[in-house]
């Protein structure tokens, strides 16, 4: 017996997983005992598992498997459910052998001797001899069942600490589903052994807003919403959560479809209203994915989830093969733009808005410029791909704002004939709920007046039928007396029915239409006909992009008032844009009063 515990201690010294360390027990108990068989079945939640039995028939141990413990459930179960030794010598004839005789029988057991093994008070397992007579156990048996019992206590309090390190280290404090580091094995021996999967990976959208809103503790509850509710739609062995505010999901043999079908489910499933910590909460994630053996699908869907967080926020969006190459150009955008800001070489300039008749300025759009390290200024269309990421939005939308009221108030403080200043918005400056705060902050506290101020927005910003927040902000703005311009017009969503529900105050005709300004083209039609619905409506309007007096003539015959473009000066710097403004600013008279202070 020495010799044997000595061999079972050995292999759980090492380490050796509990079934083999079980089997070998067994198997030397039974080489010292012949004619017996043994068997040890864990006890869980009041059911029995086997764990090793390596003389008897599979089809004997699956029929134990999941077997309710009980009075009458053998001689395994009754010993788990009573906690004492449970002698049968006779399994034909006894009572608590009834459901299971036919089990034993062909099998030729005729005996079977259960002892519980005990750990904490509770029985965790059960150690069992089945013998082919009916004897009762005597000196020498007794101290082979004492000594097997203790050992696969050992063995299974030292399975059921791996098991509890095994789960701290792969199991989410937070949320209790695997972790990174579960992920990262698991994505490992998937790609390792080159099988297909599909691969999802999702952020909650503002996290951080309902910290800031209602507290962390809110934040914690929403995360833990996110995670039950992709439980609910996928097996729980395949969702994680990664950290923060990430998830990943893997779906075994997937393609593409099928992928997308899933993460649809998931989203429609997480976007019900949720009780925060006692707050009610909206949950949204924006989600990436990708399928396997179509390059490294990690690498892939982190590339379709930047996609979808720069441009499809709250919706699920597929890698296709190119998507990369789009956003290595957008990461060195966001590289050289951030460096840019750390080096202050991001600057303000301004490109005037004129009266068409009279050339005279009414005001600017105030416009992003970045200089280069040699001292060139670059225009914001050769870094716009920066501008998709949400974080350099931000920053230069503060920047541009501390710059510009600064600027205005200069001019004010020279007498000069200031009307307003357009500031360009993106999407990013609405969802961080703080943008009235901001423009209090940079403008009014400087003493610039905000209806000098003009906010731009894009129309494809503006009506994007995904974001509804925005157009309800915009409306907010507008009931404070802010004016609001529609951007790029005629390139988004937007089509002409849009001006009767629409609260804009100016309408910004795009460049591409103004080129087609020839007579009787299309381009010339659509514009006439926008001026003057326009004006029916009480919208201001501003041709962009004009480049020609001709064109200056046709939009002046249509009605247009007021336009921009190289024809009268590019964006400039504050110098400029100040002698601009002292030699062609227009001043209130009698005449051009009606204009005044409203230019556009």
């Amino acid at each position: 017996m020495l010799e044997l515990q000595n061999k079972v201690l050995e292999r759980i010294a090492k380490g050796e997983p509990l079934t083999e360390t079980l089997e070998t027990l067994c198997r030397l108990v039974e080489a010292r005992l012949p004619g017996i068989q043994c068997s040890v079945l864990r006890v869980e939640n009041g059911v029995l598992h086997p764990l090793a039995a390596p003389s008897l028939p599979k089809h004997y141990s699956d029929a134990l498997n999941n077997l309710e413990i009980g009075p009458l459930a053998g001689s395994c179960g009754t010993a788990a459910y009573y906690g004492v030794p449970v002698i049968v010598t006779d399994i034909a004839s006894d009572a608590r052998w009834a459901k299971y005789r036919a089990l034993a029988l062909p099998l030729g057991l005729l005996g079977c001797w259960s002892t519980p093994v005990i750990s904490g008070g509770k029985v965790i397992a059960t150690f069992a001899l089945y013998f082919g007579n009916g004897r009762h156990p005597e000196g020498h048996d007794k101290e082979v069942i004492e000594t097997c019992t203790h050992l696969c206590a050992i063995a299974i309090e030292r399975d059921e600490r791996t098991r509890e390190r095994e789960r701290l280290t792969y199991t989410d404090a937070l949320t209790g589903q695997a972790n990174r580091a579960r992920f990262n094995e698991v994505l490992h021996g998937l790609q390792a052994a080159n099988s297909d999967f599909g691969l999802l990976l999702a952020d909650i959208d503002n996290l951080k807003l309902v910290n800031d809103t209602f507290g962390h503790g809110a934040g914690d509850a929403l995360i833990q919403t996110v995670a039950r509710r992709i439980a609910a739609v996928v097996p729980r062995d395949r969702t994680f959560r990664l950290g923060g505010d990430e998830f990943a999901v893997i779906f075994d043999g997937i393609g593409i479809d099928e992928l997308t079908e899933h993460c649809n489910a998931i989203l429609r499933e997480i976007k019900r209203p949720a009780q925060c910590d006692r707050h009610v909460v909206f949950p949204s994630v924006t989600a990436g994915g990708a399928i396997s053996g179509n390059g490294d699908a990690r690498q892939n869907a982190d590339i379709a989830l930047y996609h979808g967080k720069s441009r499809y926020r709250g919706q699920f969006t597929a890698y296709f093969p190119g998507m990369g190459t789009a956003l290595t150009r957008r990461f060195r955008a966001i590289r050289d733009v951030g460096i840019a800001l750390a080096e202050g070489r991001i600057e303000a300039h301004y490109q005037p808005i004129v009266r068409l008749d009279t050339k005279e300025i009414v005001g600017f759009e105030a416009l992003c410029r970045m200089r280069t390290a040699s001292g060139d200024v670059v225009a914001a269309a050769h870094f716009h791909e920066a501008m998709l990421d949400g974080d350099i939005a931000l920053q230069i939308t503060e920047l541009m704002l501390v710059t510009v009221a600064a600027d205005m108030r200069r001019w004010l403080d020279l007498g000069l004939p200031l009307q307003h200043v357009g500031l360009n918005l993106s999407a990013a400056d609405f969802h961080t709920g703080n943008l009235q705060a901001k423009l209090q902050e940079h403008f009014t506290a400087k003493g610039v007046p905000l209806e000098h101020v003009i906010l731009e927005v894009t129309e494809s910003v503006y009506l994007d039928p995904r974001d509804h927040m925005i157009g309800e902000e915009i409306s907010a703005f507008r009931e404070q007396g802010l004016r609001v311009a529609l951007d790029d017009f005629g390139t988004g969503y937007a089509s002409l029915t849009h001006l009767l529900t629409v609260p804009v105050d100016i309408i910004k005709i795009d460049k591409s239409f103004v080129d087609r300004l020839i007579h009787e083209e299309p381009g010339a039609a659509i514009v006439e006909g926008l001026v003057g619905i326009a004006g029916k409506l009480g919208i201001r309007v501003v041709a962009e992009g004009i480049e020609t007096e001709s064109q200056v003539s046709d939009l002046v015959a249509m009605g247009c008032v007021l336009g921009q473009g190289f024809l009268f000066s590019r964006a400039v710097d504050f110098d400029t844009a100040t002698e601009l403004l002292r030699t062609k600013g227009q001043r209130p008279s009698a005449e051009a009063g009606a204009l005044t202070r409203v230019g556009v």
